[in-house]
């Protein structure tokens, strides 16, 4: 996803990864639960798949690939504003006013997938007028806890799927996170 739109998720040149070396991965990390080696379902493995084929060519190997993952399984909203550059995105014109109304159409959602992210920043952009990093900062920083660029969407869209994915380590939702981000913000 270019830093501008927030489109389905493609594959690109990086570092090819499989669902099994992403099982592997997450393994390693203790991000899958004791009992998923023995019971394997459809949600986590279309996760495990969708993570592989999404994030794998966004990192250069396979430790940036686990730390793209980790941001996941790991969210500390004090941790994320504890950053400088969490500072400097804040400090933006427009930036805390792109959280409360991102936090307002985040709310309003059970769930967010793709999708439902694009519509998302659809709305922003028509609410607030903001476009490229003005917009898309904040947003990750919010829900990926880190600032960056287009692979932060790609794990944004994955968090959802992973909180109801069986298989997988407890995952602070979408919801979660940005209750938990206003609440340190303030």
């Amino acid at each position: 996803m270019s830093p501008d739109s927030a489109t389905e998720p493609e594959a690109q040149a990086g570092f090819s990864c499989t669902a099994s070396e992403m099982r592997a991965l997450l393994a390693e990390r203790a991000w899958l639960r004791d009992s998923y080696s023995s019971q394997h379902d459809e949600r986590t493995e279309s996760w495990l798949a969708d993570a592989a084929k999404w994030l794998g060519p966004q990192a250069g190997d396979r430790e940036s690939l686990a730390r793209l993952v980790g941001l996941i399984f790991h969210y500390e909203p004090s941790e994320v504003l504890a950053a400088p550059e969490a500072h400097a995105v804040l400090l933006r014109k427009g930036a805390r006013e792109v959280v409360r109304v991102l936090a307002s159409e985040a709310l309003a959602c059970e769930t967010i997938d793709s999708d439902q992210f694009k519509e998302i920043v659809g709305r922003l952009k028509a609410k607030l007028g903001h476009r490229g990093r003005v917009l898309f900062h904040p947003i990750r920083l919010a829900l990926a806890g880190q600032v960056g660029e287009g692979e932060l969407d790609r794990v944004i869209v994955l968090i959802d799927r992973a909180a109801a994915a069986p298989g997988l380590a407890p995952v602070k939702t979408i919801r979660t996170r940005i209750l938990e981000f206003c609440a340190a913000l303030d």
